[in-house]
C-alpha cells in the first residue's frame, strides 16, 4: 500500500498556499523582504524581527501545526491526513493575512510589548504557514507524549529568552493586562 504522504498533494497545497498569501500580503503593500535590504535567517527582538526568514515567534508557527493537527485529528478523524493538511494550512494562511491587517498591528502596538512591529515580510509569512506545515506533519509522525514535550519547549524557550511566546502572545491581544506587558518589558 502506498503512503497517502507520498503522493504530491500535501506539497501542491502548500506551494498554491504559499502563492496566494504571498500575493495577497504584496497586494497588500508588505514589502517582499526587510526593508532594510537584508535577508538574513534570524530577526531579532526589535524593528526586523518579522522581517527575516525566521524570529522568535516561529516557534509559535511550528506549535499551531501541532495545534492543528491535534484538533483536526479529534474533529475530523476521518478525513483523509492531505484534507487535514490543507484546512491546517489555509487557516494558517487567513490568519497570518489577518495579523498583517492595520487593525491587528495596531492592536498588538497598543496591547503588547511589540511596540514598534509593523506587520511581516512577505518572505516572515512565507516562513511562518511552512512552519507550521513542519509543526503539523511532525505531530503526525511523533508519538503523543514527544509532540507535546516539544510544544512545552517551544513555549518555554522563547519564554525564557524573550519573555513571550504564543500563550502570552493570544493572552495580550484578547485580554491585556498590565502586570504581564511590565513583566515582558523589564
Amino acid at each position: 500500500m502506498i503512503d497517502r504522504l507520498s503522493r504530491p498533494r500535501p506539497l501542491f497545497a502548500l506551494i498554491a498556499v504559499l502563492a496566494i498569501a504571498g500575493a495577497i500580503l504584496i497586494g497588500f503593500g508588505r514589502p517582499p523582504i526587510c526593508t532594510c535590504g537584508t535577508v538574513e535567517l534570524w530577526g531579532e527582538v526589535g524593528p526586523r524581527q518579522s522581517q527575516m526568514l525566521a524570529d522568535w515567534y516561529s516557534p509559535s508557527h511550528i506549535v499551531h501545526g501541532f495545534l492543528f493537527f491535534g484538533l483536526l485529528h479529534l474533529v475530523a478523524r476521518r478525513w483523509p491526513v492531505e484534507r487535514r493538511f490543507a484546512v491546517a494550512l489555509t487557516i494558517e494562511a487567513v490568519w497570518e493575512l489577518f495579523e498583517n491587517t492595520p487593525m491587528v498591528i495596531n492592536r498588538y502596538r497598543e496591547a503588547t510589548i511589540a511596540l514598534g512591529y509593523s506587520g511581516d515580510s512577505v518572505l516572515n509569512l512565507l516562513s511562518d504557514i511552512m512552519m507550521m506545515a513542519v509543526g503539523f506533519w511532525a505531530a503526525r509522525r511523533l508519538p503523543l507524549g514527544l509532540g507535546i514535550l516539544i510544544v512545552a519547549l517551544l513555549e518555554l524557550v522563547p519564554l525564557v529568552a524573550i519573555r513571550d511566546n504564543l500563550t502570552l502572545n493570544v493572552w495580550m491581544l484578547l485580554a491585556p493586562n498590565a502586570s504581564i506587558r511590565d513583566w515582558q518589558a523589564s
